[in-house]
């Protein structure tokens, strides 16, 4: 079972293991960050700290883009991530070596998206989790929005995802079809097939079988529950018992 990550264990070692520039940013952390699970470190990078510190790091690029208070991030992370007591400083100093490190968000999403490239269920619990942080003084602003943009479109999300997923968290359109990626042609039979289908694949009981970290189970539970929301309002307009 994979406990909480964070932790006091050998960061600079685990920085060597991920590579890259999130692997620069753990090495470079004051302290040694991570981690608290079972399981060698020195093997595959672990799924749950590239996912986590992706989200650290991507999240205080967006933050640096517009120009937010960067406790208000902290804040909201720490409503998907599960963060001891007593460690919100040592997240909050990821935050700002993230934010001062000379690697552009692109570097980050690539690094994120190579990692994750098998598993694009993964990348959209990234971006639903970018997107939970974004919104967090209530609203997701221009450039925010054109970051989450830019990010998708490094994870490989085509333009349509994108406007999935965003649907999810801004009514920009507010459109139910949008959420459910369904066409307002289908029959409501088929919308009921998909829709049923949709919550098999976005279950977070699915995230706890495939042996996922808790935060992703977080935002899995978030986007069922948008999903849901959306199914009961065409069912509602269709008179779908």
């Amino acid at each position: 079972m994979i406990q909480s990550i964070w932790g006091k264990l050998g960061g600079a070692g685990l920085g060597l293991a991920l590579g890259g520039p999130i692997g620069a940013l753990l090495g470079g952390v004051a302290g040694h960050v991570l981690i608290d699970r079972e399981g060698a470190i020195f093997g595959r990078p672990p799924r749950d700290v590239m996912f986590t510190m992706g989200l650290v790091a991507l999240a205080a690029k967006m933050a640096k883009a517009d120009g937010v208070v960067v406790d208000r991030e902290v804040a909201a992370f720490e409503q998907i991530v599960e963060v001891p007591a007593g460690e919100h400083e040592r997240v909050k100093r990821l935050f700002d070596l993230a934010k001062q490190t000379p690697e552009g968000f692109e570097a980050y999403a690539r690094q994120i998206g190579e990692a994750f490239k098998d598993e694009p269920a993964l990348l959209e619990d990234v971006l639903d989790g970018l997107f939970h942080i974004a919104k967090a003084d209530g609203a997701v602003h221009e450039a925010e929005f054109a970051y989450l943009r830019e990010v998708a479109a490094i994870f490989s999300f085509s333009p349509a995802d994108f406007e999935r997923i965003a649907a999810r968290h801004v009514r920009r359109a507010d459109d139910p079809y949008l959420i459910l990626d369904a066409d307002r042609s289908m029959s409501d039979e088929d919308l009921r097939r998909h829709y049923r289908k949709l919550v098999a694949e976005n279950h977070p009981d699915r995230e706890i079988a495939r042996g996922l970290p808790p935060e992703a189970v977080k935002i899995a539970t978030e986007r069922l529950a948008a999903i849901n929301a959306a199914w009961e309002r065409i069912a509602a307009e269709r008179g779908i018992r």
